[in-house]
């Protein structure tokens, strides 16, 4: 039984890297939508019917432990996917919350309070839908007091991604920090609320200011989910096989993938 990996596209190729590097004996399970991709921009209620298409192919491959590695899908979709879907015996997990426990300096399970943390003035780079859904806020407001998040929508930069346009998605990468600094001019802290993003994390980086500490998901994720694999060892079994499903054009996003990631990554068609 492997453990499954979802996202709207490319984006979640960076989680799927981190979790690799983290925990080399769990063999992964991803699967793009690269069809139906980009997420950013859909209903609330057409990104929850794709992510619960998307999650139930993972399940016919024997993934009984979703991750998904998409803002957009965590944001919109999987409160309550979680509140009115999921089945008895299966787990749908989300990348929000192992990136704000971080920012808030708190431990997995540290239901205690919220409190004032150190970070005052957080920049927040998401898609338009993952921004109107408030989802990091409301996550954040459960666990930190006085911290103040502009929120910025990213649009077009997963698109440039997907069509492999990295010039495109610089530039746009560009704008829109400027267009959140000039709002914010002095964040502590910027968050990369898409896993998409951490491909243009030298961009982002370069555009908020070295003395900005930029977070992305990938790393926190993978920590998180061998903490949670440790205390739930049911749902890894045993074999090593690793697959890439797609829900695009197989050739096209093999290349793109490998484009970006700078290795090569073949697909199957989903």
């Amino acid at each position: 039984m492997a453990v499954g990996v979802f996202d709207s596209g490319l984006g979640g190729l960076t989680v799927l890297a981190a979790l690799q590097d983290r925990l080399p004996d769990v063999p992964f399970v991803y699967l793009g939508d690269n069809a139906n991709a980009p997420y950013g921009v859909r209903t609330a209620d057409d990104i929850f019917d794709l992510t619960c298409q998307g999650v139930e192919r993972l399940w016919a491959e024997g993934c009984d432990l979703v991750i998904l590695a998409c803002n957009t899908a965590s944001a919109a979709a999987l409160k309550r996917m979680q509140e009115t879907w999921i089945p008895e015996g299966k787990r749908v997990l989300g990348v929000f919350v192992p990136l704000i426990e971080a920012l808030t300096e708190r431990q997995w399970g540290d239901n205690s309070p919220p409190r004032e943390v150190s970070v005052k003035h957080v920049a927040l780079f998401a898609t338009p839908a993952t921004v109107a859904s408030r989802a990091f806020q409301r996550e954040l407001a459960f666990r930190a007091i006085g911290v103040d998040v502009e929120a910025q929508p990213c649009g077009g930069v997963v698109d440039a991604i997907e069509a492999g346009d990295e010039i495109l998605a610089e530039a746009l990468v560009k704008s829109h920090v400027e267009a959140l600094l000039r709002r914010m001019p002095k964040p502590d802290a910027a968050v990369l609320g898409c896993t998409h993003y951490p491909l243009m994390e030298r961009v982002f980086q370069a555009a908020v200011g070295e003395g900005v500490a930029v977070y992305s998901q990938p790393r926190l994720v993978a920590a998180a989910l061998e903490d949670y694999l440790v205390r739930r060892p049911e749902f890894v079994g045993a074999g090593r096989t690793q697959r890439y499903l797609t829900t695009g054009n197989v050739e096209s996003v093999s290349a793109h993938a490998t484009q970006f990631l700078r290795r090569g990554v073949r697909f199957e068609a989903a």
